[in-house]
């Protein structure tokens, strides 16, 4: 597998599209780290760490919904494999004027568009949420 985030946020988004509740996809620390600013952000309930089949570890995502619909309208790769993007603390987009989130790999960890700029870090922006 190229892209671990993209294969996550691509589980995200089918799940939600068929209206799962749970969602399972291979564990590793970047993928947990990401989970971590969306479920403090809100977007999903939360994960845990699971043993999937064949003994690998997993992690088990616990998805969001209000009313029937997913609360996560809009999930964006930004860097790619075949094309890394990096900004600097005021380069950093705003998702929707400020309603949505990027989430940002910055040199003191994984973060919001928020929590980078108020911690006045850039990095290398992982993907977009509304």
């Amino acid at each position: 597998m190229n892209d671990p985030i993209g294969d996550m946020l691509t589980r995200i988004r089918n799940a939600q599209m068929r209206g799962k509740s749970t969602v399972s996809t291979p564990a590793s620390k970047l993928r947990g780290w990401v989970l971590d600013v969306l479920a403090d952000e809100g977007y999903i309930r939360g994960y845990e760490a699971t043993t999937g089949e064949n003994g690998h570890p997993a992690i088990e995502i616990s998805l969001k919904y209000y009313e029937g619909t997913p609360v996560i309208r809009e999930l964006k790769r930004v860097s790619k494999p075949g094309r890394r993007v990096y900004m600097g603390v005021n380069d950093i987009p705003q998702v929707r004027q400020g309603l949505g989130v990027s989430i940002v790999s910055t040199p003191k960890g994984v973060m919001s568009d928020q929590n980078a700029r108020s911690n006045n870090v850039g990095g290398e922006v992982l993907c977009t949420v509304f």
